[in-house]
């Protein structure tokens, strides 16, 4: 071997630790779990959630749903807000109506996170004050008029159980 050849050698040995240090130190990083969204933020990332969002805007209640919590929502899709009489959710978009858009949008959300494992039937109480009857039958969820599509959708501050009808309070 001549006098040239070792200190490549070694070079090369060591750029080679190094990639392969390097790509384990990533790989440990990619598998290390973010945390998840607040609420508002995947229901911003859900184009099926877009009414939905809209409202909370309108309504101001975007920051309170990217509170501490813990808040369970049952989410109206797209679908169940174009469900509302012909022009019943513009006219509640307009300031004049924000109090009872918060108090239709607060009858969508409780208090705590409730996973669909842990949903049971009977009246549960909405940050409104009102209480939507629930029920579970062969793996089913019907929240108040609404049936539940998808559940248990997670983020940082909550779940999200997706609807296909707007629940009006009492």
């Amino acid at each position: 071997m001549n006098q040239h050849a070792l200190p490549l050698l070694a070079l090369v040995g060591a750029c080679t630790a190094s990639i392969l240090f390097s790509e384990l130190v990533n790989a440990q990083h990619a598998s290390v779990a973010t945390p998840a969204a607040d609420i508002v933020a995947v229901a911003s990332g859900d184009t099926d959630f877009a009414t939905l969002v809209s409202a909370l805007q309108a309504a101001d209640l975007v920051t309170a749903l990217q509170g501490k919590g813990p808040f369970t929502v049952f989410a109206p899709n797209n679908a169940a807000f174009a469900k509302l009489p012909p022009g019943a959710l513009d006219d509640l978009m307009k300031p004049a109506n924000k109090k009872k858009l918060v108090d239709i949008l607060k009858n969508h959300v409780a208090q705590g996170k409730i996973t669909s494992a842990e949903i049971k039937s009977g009246r549960l109480k909405m940050l409104n004050g009102e209480k939507v009857q629930v029920v579970v039958d062969n793996g089913q969820v019907n929240f108040g008029d609404a049936q539940v599509l998808r559940a248990d959708i997670t983020a940082s501050n909550g779940v999200i159980h997706v609807i296909d009808t707007v629940v009006m309070p009492d």
